[in-house]
Protein backbone atom coordinates (compact mmCIF):
# COMPACT_ATOMS: atom_id res chain seq x y z
CA UNK A 1 0.00 0.00 0.00
CA UNK A 2 1.52 3.33 -1.11
CA UNK A 3 1.98 6.23 1.30
CA UNK A 4 -0.14 9.19 0.48
CA UNK A 5 0.58 12.76 1.60
CA UNK A 6 -2.14 13.75 3.91
CA UNK A 7 -3.68 17.14 3.22
CA UNK A 8 -3.14 19.77 5.92
CA UNK A 9 -6.34 20.43 7.74
CA UNK A 10 -6.80 23.95 9.01
CA UNK A 11 -9.24 24.14 11.77
CA UNK A 12 -10.16 27.32 13.37
CA UNK A 13 -10.41 25.53 16.64
CA UNK A 14 -6.85 24.09 16.46
CA UNK A 15 -5.02 24.12 19.79
CA UNK A 16 -2.95 27.29 20.52
CA UNK A 17 0.34 25.38 21.13
CA UNK A 18 0.24 23.98 17.63
CA UNK A 19 -0.24 27.42 16.12
CA UNK A 20 2.78 28.83 18.01
CA UNK A 21 4.93 25.89 16.94
CA UNK A 22 4.07 26.46 13.31
CA UNK A 23 4.94 30.15 13.54
CA UNK A 24 8.35 29.41 15.12
CA UNK A 25 9.13 26.89 12.38
CA UNK A 26 8.30 29.46 9.73
CA UNK A 27 10.63 32.00 11.30
CA UNK A 28 13.44 29.41 11.51
CA UNK A 29 13.08 28.47 7.87
CA UNK A 30 13.10 32.12 6.90
CA UNK A 31 16.32 32.76 8.82
CA UNK A 32 18.08 29.80 7.17
CA UNK A 33 16.96 30.71 3.68
CA UNK A 34 19.89 31.13 1.24
CA UNK A 35 18.00 33.87 -0.46
CA UNK A 36 18.47 36.27 2.48
CA UNK A 37 19.98 39.49 1.26
CA UNK A 38 23.60 40.40 2.27
CA UNK A 39 24.20 43.59 4.13
CA UNK A 40 25.08 46.44 1.76
CA UNK A 41 28.74 47.65 1.95
CA UNK A 42 29.30 50.82 3.91
CA UNK A 43 30.10 53.93 1.88
CA UNK A 44 32.54 56.04 3.87
CA UNK A 45 32.70 59.80 3.43
CA UNK A 46 36.21 61.19 2.83
CA UNK A 47 37.71 64.55 2.01
CA UNK A 48 39.92 64.66 -1.07
CA UNK A 49 42.21 66.94 -3.06
CA UNK A 50 42.96 66.92 -6.76
CA UNK A 51 46.67 66.74 -7.54
CA UNK A 52 48.20 69.73 -9.35
CA UNK A 53 51.80 70.74 -9.95
CA UNK A 54 53.01 73.80 -8.09
CA UNK A 55 54.79 76.76 -9.60
CA UNK A 56 58.21 75.76 -8.20
CA UNK A 57 60.70 77.95 -6.43
CA UNK A 58 59.44 76.72 -3.07
CA UNK A 59 61.30 77.20 0.18
CA UNK A 60 62.30 74.08 2.12
CA UNK A 61 62.71 74.32 5.90
CA UNK A 62 64.61 71.86 8.05
CA UNK A 63 65.39 71.75 11.75
CA UNK A 64 68.94 71.33 13.03
CA UNK A 65 71.33 72.32 15.79
CA UNK A 66 74.24 74.71 16.27
CA UNK A 67 77.64 73.05 16.66
CA UNK A 68 81.21 74.23 16.77
CA UNK A 69 83.00 74.41 13.46
CA UNK A 70 86.02 72.73 15.02
CA UNK A 71 85.75 70.23 17.89
CA UNK A 72 88.57 68.23 19.46
CA UNK A 73 88.67 65.33 21.93
CA UNK A 74 91.29 66.06 24.60
CA UNK A 75 93.05 62.90 25.80
CA UNK A 76 96.18 61.87 27.69
CA UNK A 77 99.10 60.45 25.69
CA UNK A 78 99.88 57.92 28.43
CA UNK A 79 97.77 55.61 30.59
CA UNK A 80 97.31 56.08 34.31
CA UNK A 81 94.95 56.93 37.16
CA UNK A 82 93.35 60.36 36.81
CA UNK A 83 93.58 62.20 40.10
CA UNK A 84 92.16 65.58 39.09
CA UNK A 85 89.87 67.13 36.47
CA UNK A 86 89.95 70.92 36.52
CA UNK A 87 87.23 71.67 33.93
CA UNK A 88 83.63 70.61 33.50
CA UNK A 89 80.96 70.80 30.83
CA UNK A 90 80.21 74.42 29.94
CA UNK A 91 83.50 75.83 31.23
CA UNK A 92 85.53 78.14 29.03
CA UNK A 93 89.22 77.30 28.83
CA UNK A 94 92.23 79.07 27.37
CA UNK A 95 95.12 77.74 25.32
CA UNK A 96 97.66 76.00 27.54
CA UNK A 97 95.33 75.73 30.54
CA UNK A 98 95.68 72.48 32.54
CA UNK A 99 92.32 70.68 32.53
CA UNK A 100 93.21 67.28 34.08
CA UNK A 101 96.08 65.41 35.77
CA UNK A 102 97.24 61.82 36.13
CA UNK A 103 99.06 60.33 39.10
CA UNK A 104 102.69 61.26 38.20
CA UNK A 105 104.45 58.80 40.54
CA UNK A 106 105.37 56.19 37.92
CA UNK A 107 106.45 58.83 35.41
CA UNK A 108 108.63 60.54 37.99
CA UNK A 109 110.26 57.22 38.92
CA UNK A 110 111.02 56.66 35.27
CA UNK A 111 112.52 60.13 35.08
CA UNK A 112 114.83 59.49 38.05
CA UNK A 113 115.91 56.19 36.51
CA UNK A 114 116.69 57.88 33.19
CA UNK A 115 118.75 60.57 34.90
CA UNK A 116 120.76 57.95 36.77
CA UNK A 117 121.37 56.01 33.57
CA UNK A 118 122.60 59.19 31.86
CA UNK A 119 124.99 59.95 34.74
CA UNK A 120 126.43 56.43 34.54
CA UNK A 121 126.81 56.65 30.76
CA UNK A 122 128.58 60.01 31.04
CA UNK A 123 131.01 58.48 33.60
CA UNK A 124 131.74 55.62 31.21
CA UNK A 125 132.36 58.12 28.43
CA UNK A 126 134.85 60.10 30.54
CA UNK A 127 136.76 56.93 31.39
CA UNK A 128 136.77 55.72 27.80
CA UNK A 129 137.89 59.14 26.51
CA UNK A 130 140.81 59.28 28.94
CA UNK A 131 141.90 55.77 27.97
CA UNK A 132 141.75 56.68 24.28
CA UNK A 133 143.80 59.86 24.84
CA UNK A 134 146.53 57.86 26.59
CA UNK A 135 146.63 55.26 23.84
CA UNK A 136 146.77 57.98 21.22
CA UNK A 137 149.85 59.57 22.86
CA UNK A 138 151.51 56.21 23.35
CA UNK A 139 150.94 55.28 19.74
CA UNK A 140 152.52 58.55 18.63
CA UNK A 141 155.63 57.73 20.69
CA UNK A 142 155.69 54.12 19.56
CA UNK A 143 155.00 52.61 23.00
CA UNK A 144 151.73 50.81 22.10
CA UNK A 145 150.28 48.80 19.26
CA UNK A 146 147.71 49.75 16.69
CA UNK A 147 145.35 47.03 17.96
CA UNK A 148 145.28 48.41 21.50
CA UNK A 149 144.75 51.91 20.09
CA UNK A 150 141.82 50.70 17.95
CA UNK A 151 140.20 49.00 20.96
CA UNK A 152 140.44 52.22 22.95
CA UNK A 153 138.93 54.21 20.13
CA UNK A 154 136.07 51.71 19.74
CA UNK A 155 135.40 51.83 23.48
CA UNK A 156 135.14 55.63 23.41
CA UNK A 157 132.71 55.56 20.47
CA UNK A 158 130.57 52.97 22.27
CA UNK A 159 130.52 55.13 25.40
CA UNK A 160 129.43 58.14 23.34
CA UNK A 161 126.56 56.10 21.89
CA UNK A 162 125.49 55.05 25.39
CA UNK A 163 125.38 58.69 26.45
CA UNK A 164 123.25 59.64 23.43
CA UNK A 165 120.88 56.75 24.16
CA UNK A 166 120.61 57.77 27.82
CA UNK A 167 119.90 61.38 26.81
CA UNK A 168 117.08 60.18 24.54
CA UNK A 169 115.62 58.03 27.33
CA UNK A 170 115.79 61.02 29.66
CA UNK A 171 113.89 63.14 27.13
CA UNK A 172 111.21 60.43 26.86
CA UNK A 173 110.94 60.25 30.64
CA UNK A 174 110.61 64.04 30.88
CA UNK A 175 107.89 63.97 28.21
CA UNK A 176 106.04 61.21 30.08
CA UNK A 177 106.04 63.37 33.20
CA UNK A 178 104.66 66.31 31.21
CA UNK A 179 102.03 64.02 29.64
CA UNK A 180 100.50 63.46 33.08
CA UNK A 181 99.05 66.98 32.71
CA UNK A 182 96.34 67.47 30.06
CA UNK A 183 96.24 70.98 28.60
CA UNK A 184 93.87 72.67 26.18
CA UNK A 185 95.49 73.29 22.82
CA UNK A 186 93.18 76.20 21.95
CA UNK A 187 90.60 78.43 23.63
CA UNK A 188 87.07 77.07 23.63
CA UNK A 189 84.16 75.63 25.58
CA UNK A 190 83.98 72.15 27.12
CA UNK A 191 80.99 70.31 25.65
CA UNK A 192 81.40 66.79 27.09
CA UNK A 193 83.46 64.75 29.56
CA UNK A 194 84.56 61.15 29.26
CA UNK A 195 86.13 60.23 32.61
CA UNK A 196 85.94 61.08 36.28
CA UNK A 197 88.74 61.55 38.87
CA UNK A 198 89.86 58.21 40.31
CA UNK A 199 89.36 56.27 37.08
CA UNK A 200 92.22 54.48 35.33
CA UNK A 201 92.20 55.86 31.80
CA UNK A 202 93.94 54.61 28.70
CA UNK A 203 96.10 56.61 26.32
CA UNK A 204 93.88 58.28 23.76
CA UNK A 205 90.67 57.97 25.79
CA UNK A 206 88.52 61.09 25.54
CA UNK A 207 88.65 63.06 28.78
CA UNK A 208 87.03 66.31 27.62
CA UNK A 209 85.37 67.37 24.38
CA UNK A 210 86.41 70.91 23.45
CA UNK A 211 84.52 73.13 21.05
CA UNK A 212 87.29 75.41 19.89
CA UNK A 213 86.54 79.10 19.86
CA UNK A 214 85.84 80.41 16.38
CA UNK A 215 83.26 79.56 13.75
CA UNK A 216 79.91 77.90 14.30
CA UNK A 217 77.97 75.53 12.07
CA UNK A 218 74.28 74.82 11.68
CA UNK A 219 73.99 71.06 11.20
CA UNK A 220 71.03 69.45 9.40
CA UNK A 221 70.04 65.91 8.35
CA UNK A 222 68.89 66.31 4.75
CA UNK A 223 67.04 63.71 2.60
CA UNK A 224 68.72 62.77 -0.65
CA UNK A 225 65.77 64.01 -2.73
CA UNK A 226 66.07 67.46 -1.20
CA UNK A 227 69.81 67.57 -1.90
CA UNK A 228 69.06 67.03 -5.57
CA UNK A 229 66.61 69.95 -5.56
CA UNK A 230 68.95 72.48 -3.98
CA UNK A 231 70.80 74.80 -6.40
CA UNK A 232 74.57 75.06 -6.39
CA UNK A 233 76.08 77.20 -3.58
CA UNK A 234 72.74 78.20 -2.03
CA UNK A 235 72.45 80.82 0.71
CA UNK A 236 70.87 79.29 3.81
CA UNK A 237 68.78 81.49 6.11
CA UNK A 238 69.08 80.20 9.67
CA UNK A 239 66.93 81.34 12.61
CA UNK A 240 66.51 80.24 16.20
CA UNK A 241 63.53 77.94 16.64
CA UNK A 242 62.36 79.66 19.83
CA UNK A 243 63.32 83.19 18.71
CA UNK A 244 62.81 83.55 14.94
CA UNK A 245 63.99 87.17 14.98
CA UNK A 246 67.55 85.96 15.67
CA UNK A 247 68.82 85.09 12.20
CA UNK A 248 72.03 84.48 10.33
CA UNK A 249 73.03 83.41 6.85
CA UNK A 250 75.46 80.76 5.79
CA UNK A 251 76.68 78.52 3.03
CA UNK A 252 77.09 74.76 2.84
CA UNK A 253 80.56 73.92 4.14
CA UNK A 254 80.45 70.14 4.21
CA UNK A 255 78.14 67.36 2.98
CA UNK A 256 78.58 63.85 4.36
CA UNK A 257 79.73 61.50 1.59
CA UNK A 258 77.62 58.63 2.97
CA UNK A 259 74.01 58.51 4.19
CA UNK A 260 73.16 57.58 7.74
CA UNK A 261 72.41 53.81 7.76
CA UNK A 262 69.25 54.30 9.88
CA UNK A 263 67.64 57.54 8.69
CA UNK A 264 69.08 57.44 5.14
CA UNK A 265 69.74 61.18 5.37
CA UNK A 266 72.95 63.11 4.74
CA UNK A 267 74.59 65.27 7.42
CA UNK A 268 75.07 68.81 6.05
CA UNK A 269 77.12 71.47 7.87
CA UNK A 270 76.34 75.11 7.09
CA UNK A 271 79.01 77.63 8.08
CA UNK A 272 77.33 80.65 9.73
CA UNK A 273 78.44 84.19 8.91
CA UNK A 274 78.61 86.37 12.04
CA UNK A 275 76.00 84.43 14.04
CA UNK A 276 74.35 86.35 16.91
CA UNK A 277 75.45 85.58 20.45
CA UNK A 278 72.04 84.04 21.13
CA UNK A 279 72.90 81.13 18.80
CA UNK A 280 74.64 79.14 21.51
CA UNK A 281 76.13 75.72 20.96
CA UNK A 282 73.36 73.13 20.96
CA UNK A 283 70.59 75.60 20.10
CA UNK A 284 67.77 74.37 17.86
CA UNK A 285 67.59 76.29 14.59
CA UNK A 286 65.50 76.27 11.44
CA UNK A 287 67.24 76.47 8.08
CA UNK A 288 65.39 77.73 5.00
CA UNK A 289 66.63 77.39 1.43
CA UNK A 290 64.96 78.25 -1.88
CA UNK A 291 64.75 75.25 -4.18
CA UNK A 292 65.07 75.02 -7.93
CA UNK A 293 62.12 76.37 -9.92
CA UNK A 294 61.02 72.92 -11.11
CA UNK A 295 57.23 72.47 -10.59
CA UNK A 296 56.45 69.92 -7.89
CA UNK A 297 53.43 67.99 -6.64
CA UNK A 298 52.37 68.65 -3.06
CA UNK A 299 49.63 66.99 -1.00
CA UNK A 300 48.47 67.71 2.56
CA UNK A 301 50.57 66.05 5.23
CA UNK A 302 47.41 64.31 6.50
CA UNK A 303 47.22 62.34 3.23
CA UNK A 304 50.39 60.39 3.94
CA UNK A 305 50.21 56.83 5.29
CA UNK A 306 52.40 53.73 4.96
CA UNK A 307 52.20 50.62 2.78
CA UNK A 308 54.85 47.91 2.32
CA UNK A 309 57.12 49.85 4.73
CA UNK A 310 57.10 52.86 2.40
CA UNK A 311 55.15 56.15 2.16
CA UNK A 312 51.78 55.82 0.43
CA UNK A 313 48.51 57.69 -0.23
CA UNK A 314 44.92 56.62 -0.89
CA UNK A 315 43.88 57.36 -4.50
CA UNK A 316 40.20 57.49 -5.55
CA UNK A 317 39.05 55.92 -8.83
CA UNK A 318 36.48 58.41 -10.15
CA UNK A 319 34.75 55.76 -12.26
CA UNK A 320 33.97 53.37 -9.41
CA UNK A 321 34.33 55.69 -6.38
CA UNK A 322 36.65 53.14 -4.76
CA UNK A 323 40.05 53.70 -3.17
CA UNK A 324 43.40 52.00 -3.55
CA UNK A 325 46.80 52.42 -1.90
CA UNK A 326 49.65 53.78 -3.98
CA UNK A 327 53.29 54.04 -2.88
CA UNK A 328 54.97 57.40 -3.43
CA UNK A 329 58.47 58.79 -3.09
CA UNK A 330 58.69 61.80 -0.80
CA UNK A 331 60.81 64.70 -2.03
CA UNK A 332 60.65 66.72 1.19
CA UNK A 333 58.47 67.43 4.20
CA UNK A 334 57.08 70.93 4.63
CA UNK A 335 55.27 72.23 7.73
CA UNK A 336 51.76 71.44 6.35
CA UNK A 337 52.36 69.62 3.06
CA UNK A 338 54.48 66.85 1.58
CA UNK A 339 56.26 67.27 -1.75
CA UNK A 340 56.04 64.12 -3.88
CA UNK A 341 58.91 63.15 -6.17
CA UNK A 342 57.15 60.26 -7.95
CA UNK A 343 54.03 58.11 -7.71
CA UNK A 344 51.36 60.73 -8.47
CA UNK A 345 50.30 62.56 -11.60
CA UNK A 346 48.24 65.64 -12.26
CA UNK A 347 44.53 64.97 -11.96
CA UNK A 348 44.82 62.15 -9.39
CA UNK A 349 42.26 62.41 -6.59
CA UNK A 350 43.93 61.82 -3.23
CA UNK A 351 42.21 61.31 0.11
CA UNK A 352 43.24 64.09 2.49
CA UNK A 353 41.11 63.23 5.57
CA UNK A 354 39.75 59.90 6.80
CA UNK A 355 42.67 57.72 5.71
CA UNK A 356 42.74 55.73 8.95
CA UNK A 357 39.47 53.87 8.35
CA UNK A 358 39.91 52.87 4.69
CA UNK A 359 40.65 49.52 3.07
CA UNK A 360 41.47 48.68 -0.58
CA UNK A 361 38.41 48.61 -2.81
CA UNK A 362 36.15 50.44 -0.35
CA UNK A 363 33.52 52.72 -1.81
CA UNK A 364 33.73 56.32 -0.69
CA UNK A 365 31.66 59.45 -0.88
CA UNK A 366 33.61 62.63 -1.68
CA UNK A 367 33.08 65.54 0.69
CA UNK A 368 35.24 68.05 -1.09
CA UNK A 369 38.04 68.42 -3.57
CA UNK A 370 40.44 71.09 -4.66
CA UNK A 371 44.01 71.88 -5.37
Amino acid sequence: MKNRRMPMIHHRNAPRPLVALAAAAALLLGACSPESEAEAPQVRPVRVVTVEKGTGGNVATLTGTVEAEDEAALAFRVSGRMIERLANVGDRVTAGQVVARLDPQNAQNGLRSARAALTAAEGQLVQASNHFDRQERLLGNGFTTRAIYDDARQGMLAAQSQVESAEAQLKIAEDNVSYTELTADAPGVVTARGAEPGEVVQAGQMILQLARQGGRDAVFDVPAQLLRSVPASPIIRVSLADQPSMTATGRVREVAPQADPVTRTFRVRVGLDNPPAAMLLGSTVNGAVELDSTPTIEVPASSLTAFNNAPAVWVVDPATSTVSLRNVEVLRFNPATVAIASGLAEGDVVVSAGVQALYPGQKVRLLGSGA
